[in-house]
């Protein structure tokens, strides 16, 4: 089993580099439930990346990465309040192992400009 990397509350974030396991709290929601705080692992981390000009179409050539996940465990949490014909349950993915790859919307919040 490889190492896994995790970023500590000390370890200065501005100066970070790399991927990581790194603790992440939101609020789970969906329609018809209260929201529930939840504290779980996600990745975190800066990819290289580069852009270089070519003289033909598409005109840039890209490396674009992302941390992303490589091994996760597949959570679950019962949203409390629900109306009667909604289901409690709210699934979400905890980080076991992280890298810089390729972003998959399959598992990833992906922005393009």
């Amino acid at each position: 089993m490889a190492a896994v990397p995790c970023v500590s509350m000390m370890t200065p974030l501005q100066s970070f580099r790399g991927c990581a396991v790194r603790e992440f709290s939101f609020v789970a929601q969906k329609p018809g439930c209260k929201g529930l705080h939840v504290t779980t692992e996600a990745c975190w981390g800066r990819c290289y990346t580069w852009e270089r000009p070519i003289l033909e179409p598409p005109y840039i050539h890209r490396h674009h990465r992302v941390c992303t996940y490589s091994r996760i465990r597949h959570m679950m949490a019962r949203l409390p309040g629900c109306l009667p014909n909604i289901s409690p349950l709210y699934h979400y993915p905890m980080a076991l192992q992280c890298h810089c790859n390729l972003c998959s919307m399959e598992d990833t919040e992906c922005q393009t400009f």
